[in-house]
């Protein structure tokens, strides 16, 4: 054959460990350093979501607003009697934020101009839109208010923006008007 090859790399090849602590050192990193890597990234994600959704997101203050009841109940006396609200005192709770400044289309309080053609589909007209609602403004009847009561504020606001409206009066209680009835129907019968 051929006498030029080298016989220096016949011998057997060899790794790199030699030892048994060698052996032991690579077997251990073979299994440390993956796990360290996921760890890591692990981290690395978990610290991202943390950035976005905000530093303080497991303060008191935070968790407390997050379980503030979304409502309440009221419970009340129905055989207790109602005081009604005039309607300056409704329009401010309930309308003066949309209407006091044009909010989402709202005719301004006091605009002639934007009530006028409003004006001339009549009392009715304003408070069934009131009352159903119309537009963006949503229903303000069943709330906290009676329909009067939305009535007088409707009434308030138109006068204020060049209206001559009536304030709606008070029915009369059926009690009173079943006592005012009663005598007339007592002398009928009797004649």
């Amino acid at each position: 054959m051929n006498d030029s090859h080298d016989t220096a790399h016949d011998g057997p090849h060899e790794g790199p460990i030699k030892t048994p602590k060698q052996l032991i050192v690579a077997v251990a990193a073979s299994f440390i350093v993956p796990i360290l890597v996921i760890v890591l990234l692990v981290k690395y994600v978990d610290f991202g979501a943390r950035t976005a959704a905000g530093s303080d997101a497991f303060s008191a203050e935070a968790i407390a607003q997050r379980l503030q009841p979304i409502g309440s109940i009221e419970l009340r006396d129905i055989t207790a009697p109602r005081v009604l609200r005039v309607g300056s005192a409704v329009y401010a709770v309930q309308c003066a934020v949309c209407h006091t400044n044009g909010v989402a289309g709202a005719p301004k309080s006091g605009d002639v101009d934007a009530w006028a053609p409003r004006l001339e589909t009549g009392y009715e007209a304003l408070l069934t839109s009131s009352l159903k609602g119309k537009g963006l403004m949503g229903a303000q009847g069943g709330g906290e208010f009676s329909d009067l009561e939305i009535g007088r504020a409707v009434v308030y606001m138109a006068n204020k923006s060049g209206g001559n409206l009536d304030e709606p009066q008070t029915p009369e209680a059926p009690d009173a008007a079943a006592a005012a009835s009663a005598p007339a129907v007592a002398a009928s019968a009797t004649n």
